[in-house]
């Protein structure tokens, strides 16, 4: 990755100006913020880490271009627990199932719901409060931690922030691991609800759909696989009825299935070019308001070959018409993913024809994993380095 400092000298030779933004300026933090990490958190200390966690610290750094304290999502990310932290986080089970339930709800995610209501059920929580998420009722008489958790959920995915009154709290209710962690798994299970929504994956064939939509899902799905992508034969990585034997169905269907038609992220700039992956890093901080990744990403994306005018759509959300097909593909694609959570059926076609099913995989993954980023930078509030003013226009 380059060095920002390069990645600046790029931008300023392109002739892209600064962009006028509703924003103080980067030096000017809010008073929660650290001075050194620049965040609501305060610097990680590396010599606190075991080596498994101190590598991680020293990719942060790496990945920043700076020799002090890394400030990035993977940097924020060091705050929690360093544990799976859907099984044996600290969180424990049963609030680790409300906080995926309340991102499931967020994203109008119903596979994602269907398998993680028969998880949460099986681990105690109460069918009452789950219905106060599905139907997003008041909080009104949930008590805490489950009420910080719906009240975080909701407020992250709706605003893409958390306010000044609710991080305190939230703060204050769950501690500085607990919330790190669940701020990361929220952020996990968008992504992974990214790729469910993204080729249409359906219910095995006989369950209930038991989350309220305002919207149909299109009918462009193999029978076999219940999504947009044919059943591959096994055996395969993992099975519903393997990790949820109390209904029967199929193998081969699910996010792990989706994603093993990719060939991974490490080869998809050889196989697509940088520019496009830069493209698709640019849509995804545009559609979730993220300062941060869009100001550390334009200037990359201009090295890349990422024309001005196609970055001007994408920051003004502008329309995509005139655009180049593939760019125009990929734009409408991701737009319609993270802010309807619904793809359409000819969005997903043209995007299908323009990289094919391989290469789509794979973009969605790159776009789910800054789309998890994003719901760490806001949550915590991370500002921009020092001396470099923002680039992205915000509410």
């Amino acid at each position: 990755m380059r060095r920002w400092v390069q990645a600046v000298a790029v931008c300023v030779g392109a002739g892209l100006g600064p962009v006028t933004v509703q924003l103080s300026h980067a030096g000017q933090l809010p008073v929660d913020v650290h001075p050194v990490s620049r965040s609501r958190l305060p610097p990680v200390d590396r010599a606190e880490f075991d080596a498994t966690r101190r590598e991680a610290y020293d990719a942060a750094v790496r990945a920043a271009g700076s020799a002090g304290a890394p400030q990035s999502a993977a940097a924020l990310r060091l705050h929690g627990s360093g544990t799976d932290l859907r099984f044996s986080g600290p969180l424990g089970r049963r609030l680790t199932e409300l906080a995926i339930l309340t991102t499931a709800r967020e994203h109008d995610q119903p596979y994602e719901w269907a398998l993680h209501e028969l998880d949460a059920l099986a681990v105690g929580l109460d069918e009452a409060l789950i219905d106060v998420v599905r139907h997003r009722k008041p909080i009104t008489g949930v008590g805490d931690p489950e009420a910080i958790i719906l009240e975080v959920g909701r407020e992250l995915f709706t605003t893409r922030r958390l306010g000044p009154d609710t991080y305190p709290r939230a703060l204050a209710t769950l501690g500085k691991t607990n919330l790190v962690d669940l701020i990361d798994l929220m952020g996990r299970y968008a992504s992974t609800g990214a790729t469910l929504t993204a080729f249409n994956q359906q219910m095995p064939m006989g369950w209930r759909q038991s989350l309220p939509l305002s919207f149909t899902y299109p009918d462009d799905i193999h029978l076999d696989s219940r999504s947009r992508l044919p059943l591959r034969p096994g055996p395969y990585r993992t099975s519903v009825s393997a990790l949820y034997g109390r209904m029967a169905s199929p193998g081969g269907i699910g996010p792990f299935q989706i994603r093993a038609y990719g060939q991974g992220l490490p080869s998809l700039e050889s196989r697509v070019g940088e520019r496009l992956m830069m493209l698709a890093i640019l849509v995804t901080a545009r559609a979730h308001d993220s300062q941060y990744d869009w100001t550390m990403h334009e200037p990359p994306a201009v090295a890349a070959g990422l024309q001005p005018e196609v970055i001007e759509i994408v920051r003004h959300r502008r329309s995509s018409t005139g655009l180049d097909e593939n760019d125009a593909a990929l734009v409408d694609f991701a737009r319609e993913l993270f802010t309807d959570y619904n793809v359409a059926a000819d969005t997903y076609a043209r995007a299908a024809r323009a990289f094919g099913e391989t290469d789509l995989v794979d973009l969605v993954a790159l776009m789910g994993a800054h789309a998890a980023d994003a719901a760490v930078l806001a949550a915590f509030d991370q500002q921009l380095p020092e001396g470099v003013d923002p680039r992205l226009p915000l509410p």
